[in-house]
């Protein structure tokens, strides 16, 4: 292959470039600083990534690079944004986390990064086997934060079940792949897509393509029944992770969907939407019907995010230019939402495990009165009461869905949005109407949460007030495609 050919564009890719240098400078400043020093780490971690953002936007190119394995489009841009804003945020609160959690240690921020840079890799990528690496390079950085905790026994346990079923489905999807390649004679994604319209649409190796890739990202996103690692690893995890790995994660996977499905099979849609269907729908039934039963607000989280996966799920499996507006619009919000409540558990939870049972909430609006308005905020967005954002993401998919015929997925989707009223209003419930119980143990957030609630709320409002302009955008992004 001619170098002319390969399109070699730094530009493309220098974004990934950028925070790889980020993280490889966290990892050596590191060296240089004390052991109490080491949040100045997170605030350069911070800073870093706040410059990153006009980076991400600047440098777009709908050409693919690099002989065609990554593409720098405006999906790719709208996902490295969640991801950036995720990132910052986690980083906010690991600093004030950092001051009682044992996490104390440099090289955590970094790896936060690596992280990040994964996910990145995965939402540029137009080739399978880059997307594979930026997977991998995303999990792996997982398997270590979530048993940062060491010395505690549910942190390597749930580490230990994520490590396990994440290889098992890294290799299910790899096994996936193998049966794309052999279809379309390339792991490039357009090459696929221009091979496989000449293929049957009952060739069993494409069948198996889409079951198997299918199935290893149902595990990424935590779908029904591929959902066991979820709710050890949420509550192993330092809470600031499990912010991340909720919202991160699960964005780069429905990232992957994006450019397997409606790139490279997009014509096979009748065939991988009769697998999404019952995947969505059960998901979002399981998650909200099992929450309800959670005494642990990090595991009742874990089962909401299920939930929230199936409901997400809607718009890919609408296959419709509003469908996916509106799936990347829920994936924003949705970042929002789950941050700003992580950002609250991060606060109050101690490494007893205290202040993350429901009933540690009881009388928190006496004690606490802005950490209860902004929870309950969180909690209702997530709830989809408006005039929050959570409202208008579930308008947007559940509309979609209605406008495509899929009025059964709708009325699943309503179902279980009125089932997590009760678990979500629990919360509320004790926080308002209860008194406290036991001592009077107050805590007082650090500035750094502080001005994460304040992030996290102030999205959560201009995304319910004003979501026209980013529905239009994301409308405008993704009709190349349909």
């Amino acid at each position: 292959m001619l170098p002319d050919s390969l399109n070699i564009n730094i530009t493309a890719v220098l974004p990934e470039i950028l925070l790889t240098g980020l993280a490889i400078s966290v990892l050596i400043f590191d060296f240089f600083l004390p052991k109490g020093k080491k949040q100045i780490l997170g605030y350069i971690g911070i800073i870093g990534l706040f410059a990153l953002l006009p980076v991400v936007w600047t440098t777009q190119n709908a050409v693919p690079a690099f002989g065609e394995t990554v593409i720098s489009d405006t999906i790719s841009s709208f996902f490295d944004t969640i991801f950036i804003i995720a990132g910052i945020l986690t980083l906010i609160i690991s600093i004030d986390y950092s001051k009682k959690g044992n996490i104390h240690k440099g090289e955590y921020y970094p790896i936060v990064l690596i992280a990040i840079l994964g996910m990145m890799v995965m939402a540029s990528s137009n080739d399978l086997l880059t997307l594979y690496v930026g997977l991998e390079l995303m999990a792996i950085s997982f398997y270590v934060l979530i048993a940062y905790r060491r010395n505690e026994t549910r942190s390597v346990e749930g580490a230990l079940k994520y490590f396990v079923l994440g290889g098992l489905s890294s290799g299910i999807i790899l096994y996936g792949i193998t049966f794309a390649y052999g279809v379309g004679g390339t792991t490039n994604l357009q090459g696929i897509s221009n091979q496989v319209v000449h293929i049957d649409v009952h060739d069993p190796f494409l069948l198996l393509s889409i079951v198997f890739i299918t199935a290893g990202l149902s595990f990424k996103i935590a779908l029904f029944p591929f959902h066991l690692w979820a709710p050890d690893a949420y509550q192993g995890a330092p809470p600031p992770i499990t912010a991340l790995l909720s919202v991160g994660s699960k964005a780069a996977a429905f990232s992957i969907f994006f450019r397997i499905f409606i790139i490279a099979f997009h014509g096979f849609h009748p065939l991988w939407s009769k697998l999404l269907w019952p995947l969505s729908a059960a998901t979002m039934v399981f998650g909200s019907v099992v929450a309800i039963s959670q005494k642990n607000i990090i595991r009742m989280m874990a089962y909401s995010s299920i939930a929230h996966a199936g409901m997400i799920m809607i718009g890919l499996l609408v296959n419709s230019r509003a469908g996916m507006a509106g799936m990347l619009y829920y994936l924003l919000v949705y970042t929002f939402m789950n941050m700003g409540v992580f950002a609250v558990v991060t606060i109050l939870a101690k490494d007893n495990g205290r202040g993350e049972n429901i009933e540690d909430y009881q009388g928190l609006a006496s004690r606490q009165p802005l950490l209860a308005f902004f929870l309950a905020l969180f909690l209702l967005a997530l709830i989809g009461v408006p005039p929050t954002g959570g409202f208008t993401a579930k308008f947007f998919i559940f509309a979609a869905a209605i406008e495509a015929g899929y009025y059964g997925i709708a009325i699943i989707g309503v179902v279980a949005t009125a089932v997590a009223l009760f678990f979500y209003t629990r919360i509320i419930f004790y926080m308002y109407m209860k008194e406290p119980q036991g001592s009077d143990d107050t805590v007082t957030p650090g500035n750094a949460t502080r001005i994460a609630l304040f992030i996290a709320g102030t999205g959560i409002a201009i995304l319910g007030l004003y979501p026209s302009p980013f529905i239009r955008f994301l409308e405008k992004a993704i009709q190349i495609y349909f």
